[in-house]
């Protein structure tokens, strides 16, 4: 048996990007079992995973932490966060580690000079040379996400005449600036011929309902905070189109070979985070011409320029025209 460690403390999407790592390790490797370390909150993400033996929880704060750890007795450790905590993870269990490139230096001349020196990689390619000493290859059958049973969906429960289909909108994320204004999403929402769902966290609800109260064309169902992540995923899962941000729902749709209408701020995709082998109909909507963007690899509480043109210049009769179309191919 060879045990393998691979860490990623956070956060969804970029977990969900380490998962052809997981299932490639597991099931090239002769005898593999793999194991996963994340945060707490993360754990959920993983632990219906069958190519994963155990889910560790990241808590540094527990003494006994470290020691857990130690007593598996583990062979090797795939470092896909590498940052000081990993470092000193690694440092301390002293196991043979294999990490990836972050591209850092890259990503800062795009940033700081709109340079791009960026190669062109996704970045579950990137993860996978990792796995190079391993002779292990990418399957390239994309991304995982699995829901237990009992977070899975009925449509039937869901209100109005959504369980005759319906598209998706997650509104929230983590930055501020890659979320799609709420008047960009009321404008959007009002030209599109299916029923929406607003999906989010606790802290999307106002946004939610503001925008809820400001679409007239259609049904709008505000889902935000009524489900947790599972439960959000099948709900994706069984849209006929997802309208997202560069966020974890659109890494989450990308698994389910979801058709994507993905709406870039001041990320770009060329740092390697686009949908992952969703459907071939997907979309990427971007203001490309813009001279300062992108802003930064990660993003803001607020547009540093103060005007949000990455978002505000958006075209909102194309992302609708495009959702349109593509859930009338759905049928």
């Amino acid at each position: 048996m060879v045990k393998f460690l691979i860490v990623r403390l956070s956060s969804i999407g970029d977990i969900v990007l380490t998962t052809p790592v997981v299932r490639n390790l597991k099931q090239q490797v002769k005898d593999a079992e793999i194991h996963y370390l994340t945060k707490p909150q993360y754990v959920s993400i993983l632990e219906n995973n069958p190519n994963i033996t155990k889910v560790h929880s990241y808590k540094p704060e527990d003494s006994e932490f470290l020691t857990k750890l130690r007593d598996e007795f583990f062979d090797y450790v795939i470092d896909l966060h590498k940052n000081i905590r990993t470092h000193f993870l690694k440092n301390k269990l002293g196991i043979f580690a294999f990490s990836f490139d972050k591209l850092n230096w890259e990503k800062w001349i795009m940033v700081n000079f709109k340079t791009n020196k960026l190669p062109t990689i996704h970045i579950v390619d990137r993860y996978m040379q990792s796995l190079h000493l391993f002779d292990v290859t990418n399957d390239q059958k994309g991304l995982d996400y699995f829901i237990p049973i009992s977070d899975e969906i009925n449509l039937l429960s869901l209100p109005h005449n959504l369980p005759y289909g319906y598209i998706a909108i997650a509104i929230g994320a983590q930055h501020f600036t890659k979320r799609i204004p709420n008047e960009k999403l009321v404008e959007i929402c009002n030209q599109l011929q299916t029923p929406v769902i607003l999906l989010g966290g606790e802290e999307d609800i106002e946004n939610a309902q503001i925008i809820e109260a400001q679409v007239t064309a259609i049904n709008v169902y505000n889902a935000c905070g009524e489900y947790n992540l599972n439960q959000s995923a099948s709900i994706v899962r069984q849209a006929k189109v997802v309208i997202t941000g560069d966020t974890g729902l659109m890494h989450i749709a990308a698994a389910f070979k979801k058709r994507i209408v993905s709406v870039w701020g001041n990320t770009i995709p060329e740092f390697g985070m686009y949908p992952y082998l969703a459907d071939n109909n997907s979309i990427i909507i971007e203001e490309k011409e813009l001279a300062c963007r992108p802003c930064s690899k990660i993003g803001f509480k607020k547009c540093p320029k103060k005007h949000f043109k990455c978002m505000q210049n958006i075209n909102s009769k194309r992302i609708a025209e495009f959702s349109n179309l593509l859930a009338m191919k759905a049928f």
